[in-house]
């Protein structure tokens, strides 16, 4: 065999090779491309998911709490109303009934969540839970406060909440109506940061889509 032909054997055989080694690279590279894609879109998808659970969630919150919220104020109102009447009007239990749940939070950032939201959705979502967590921490305060010092009392007289002389509560039981002024304060706080976080979530799948 001549120079010239062993020269193109080789030169041949490097053309294959290299033909060879760009296929592989091309190939790999393909697989990995679609296996990130594949991936982005499953991330997308559970994003989505994840928000539209929060926003059904806050949608419903936000809803239920302008009702009680309401409720609650009427009541407080009331209340202030006649004690500053003079009317010595009754105490009741104070009772705090929520179905939120820091866990539920907890798990659903703890899963992956976390990762899957945009930095100022998570800070909302942080910010809400803050003041859900010190809002209800709050509430079982004063519910404490209200098992201890009114559920044993309710046969009492109304003398043993009241000085009658002077129609004003006992010093003992002046936070009564702080603590419906707490509820209050506590719902309105709850469904500004709801609507915040809310607002957060709705232009991000907008984003998102």
């Amino acid at each position: 065999m001549s120079e010239t032909t062993e020269k193109r054997s080789l030169l041949s055989r490097i053309g294959r090779w290299t033909a060879e080694l760009v296929l592989v690279f091309v190939g790999v590279y393909a697989a990995f491309w679609l296996n990130s894609y594949q991936q982005h879109r499953q991330d997308a998808e559970r994003r989505d998911q994840i928000l539209a659970s929060l926003e059904e969630q806050l949608r419903q919150g936000i809803e239920s709490g302008k009702i009680n919220r309401a409720k609650q104020e009427q009541k407080a109102a009331e209340f202030r109303r006649a004690l500053d009447a003079g009317e010595m009007p009754p105490l009741e239990p104070f009772v705090f009934i929520t179905d939120y749940s820091p866990s539920d939070w907890a798990t659903m950032l703890e899963s992956g969540g976390v990762q899957l939201l945009d930095v100022q959705t998570f800070m909302a979502v942080r910010n809400d839970e803050s003041v859900m967590r010190w809002g209800l921490s709050r509430m079982a305060w004063y519910q404490k406060l209200s098992d201890e010092l009114i559920v044993p009392n309710l046969d009492q007289d109304i003398s043993f909440f009241y000085d009658p002389a002077t129609k004003k509560l006992r010093k003992r039981f002046e936070i009564y109506p702080d603590a419906l002024d707490a509820r209050v304060k506590f719902a309105s706080e709850l469904e500004r940061t709801h609507m915040e976080l809310l607002k957060r979530i709705q232009a991000e799948r907008q984003r998102n889509h």
